[in-house]
This record gives structure tokens, sequence and C-alpha cells, in this order.
């Protein structure tokens, strides 16, 4: 058996590498999920993408090839998804209050887009929520307080599910519908008119803040994307020098770990592949 292994130990290993290597080029999509493959930093294709008057089965889910290393998945959900809203207080036209608990559904259309801007579902339905608030607000406040107790109120929300789907396309997402799951009178003025005047300045200050995150993933996504590219350029003008840089910031991060208490040891032979760049070129 040594005998075996010492003559054929190469090609084991050469075999089981190559055998690695092609089960990781090839990924599973099912019929729920639509993948996003990242190369560089940016999306290049998807599969199993939304398409709303598609049979099942005929969608793209199946075995979908990828290179491995340079190439990464984002999984996007095709499912209907839930976004619901704080219970807050509602002033109507006429001076009434009321408050209202109410949730959006929603789905991703566009995955590319969404991975652009928010990166996942769950930022998405984070993006969505005081969007949602503000919107019900807005909409809600243009309407007599019988109108919101009575089916009359199915107009506006088609109204709000109109403005919501408008914001939720800039994430690469389709609001379906808006419903009140809950709406009751308050319980005390004075109460209810700090609760009233704490929710619209919490609600102002997540729109905000929403919108910056917004703002900021795109930003952060451009320059990950400028940085791929400069990557790729310099691998491609001078793949020596480039192999070089990526050996020393893996020796940094490998052998300067300067924790306190860190009292870890590496033992290799001085032939040892990964000590390539110490011993120059020959």
């Amino acid at each position: 058996m040594d005998a075996i292994w010492e003559r054929w130990k190469l090609a084991i290993i050469g075999g089981a590498i190559a055998v690695a290597v092609a089960l990781s080029s090839f990924i599973v999509v099912p019929e729920t999920m639509q993948a996003v493959i990242i190369r560089t930093g940016e999306p290049v294709r998807v599969a199993n993408r939304f398409r709303p008057n598609a049979d099942f089965g005929h969608t793209g889910a199946g075995i979908v090839y990828r290179l491995p290393i340079f190439e990464r998945v984002v999984w996007v959900s095709k499912q209907v998804m839930d976004v619901d809203m704080q219970r807050q207080e509602v002033l109507s036209r006429d001076q009434r209050r009321l408050e209202v608990d109410a949730y959006a559904r929603f789905r991703i259309i566009d995955p590319v887009l969404m991975v652009e801007t928010a990166g996942s579902t769950d930022r998405v339905a984070e993006a969505l929520q005081p969007i949602l608030n503000s919107v019900l607000r807005q909409r809600l406040g243009t309407r007599s307080f019988q109108a919101l107790i009575t089916a009359e109120r199915s107009a506006a929300m088609d109204e709000i599910r109109q403005g919501l789907d408008k914001e939720a396309r800039e994430y690469g997402a389709q609001v379906i519908d808006v419903r009140i799951k809950r709406a009751d009178l308050p319980e005390g003025p004075l109460e209810t008119a700090f609760t009233r005047m704490e929710t619209a300045r919490e609600q102002e200050s997540l729109t905000i803040r929403a919108q910056g995150a917004k703002r900021a993933q795109i930003i952060r996504g451009e320059a990950q994307a400028e940085a791929a590219k400069t990557y790729a350029d310099a691998f491609n003008q001078d793949p020596e020098f480039y192999d070089f840089y990526r050996a020393m910031q893996s020796y940094d991060a490998v052998f300067a770990d300067d924790s306190v208490g860190s009292e870890s040891s590496i033992i290799m032979s001085p032939d040892n592949e990964y000590l390539r760049q110490f011993r120059g070129r020959r």
C-alpha cells in the first residue's frame, strides 16, 4: 500500500483537487430562489430570474455553472415577503386620531438592482418600513375619520401601495399589497398627543437614516467595483507582481499576528510552496 501511495501520490492528490474544483463549479438553484453571480464585485448574470408569466419548471432553475474563486453567488428569494409597520397614530383630515397597525407585501423583481442598492432582502425590508410609515401617515391624513373606519379606506390603501411601490422600485422590489391589520381609537388625549409627537419624530429620523443608508450602500458598491476593476487591471498588466502583492498580504495576515496573548506557532519546511516569494525568482 505504501508503495502504491508513493508511486501514485501526485496523481491521487491532483485528481482529488480536480474533483473538488469541478464540484465547486456547479450550484443548484431552486425554483424559489434567484442566483446573482458576482465577479470582481459586479453582477454578471442572474440564474432563475423572476418572470411573472413563466411556468413552473421553465424559469431557469437547476444546475448552473460558475467559476470557482473568481465568482460568488448572492441568493435572492422569489417568494412574497412581508414588512410590518410599527403601530402609530394617524391624524385624519378632520383632526381625529386613530391608531393604525399595517403591513405590506413585496417581492424582488430586479435582483441585480437589489444587490447593488441594498445587498439583501432583509435590508430592503428595513428600508421600506420607515417609508411605509411615512406614506401611510401622509395618505391617511388626507382622508376623513369616517373614511378610515369604513370600506372606503380601500381606495386609500391603493394610493399607499402605489406610493410605496414607487419607492420600492429603487431597490428592485415590487409592492404587491398594503393592508391595515388593526385600527383603534387612542386611549387618552394627553398620552396620545405625546405618543403622536414622539412617533412623528422617530419616523422622520428613520426615514432620513434609511435614505442615508441607501446612499452609503450605493457609494460603497461603486467603490468596491472600482477597486475590483483596479485589481483586475493590475493583474492583467503584471501577473507576477499581482501574485507577489497578494502573497505579501497573506504573509502579513498570517505571520504579523500581534494580538495580546497570541502564542501560536507555524512550522513549515523551507521548500513549502506557500513560502515561494521568500525564495525569490528561480
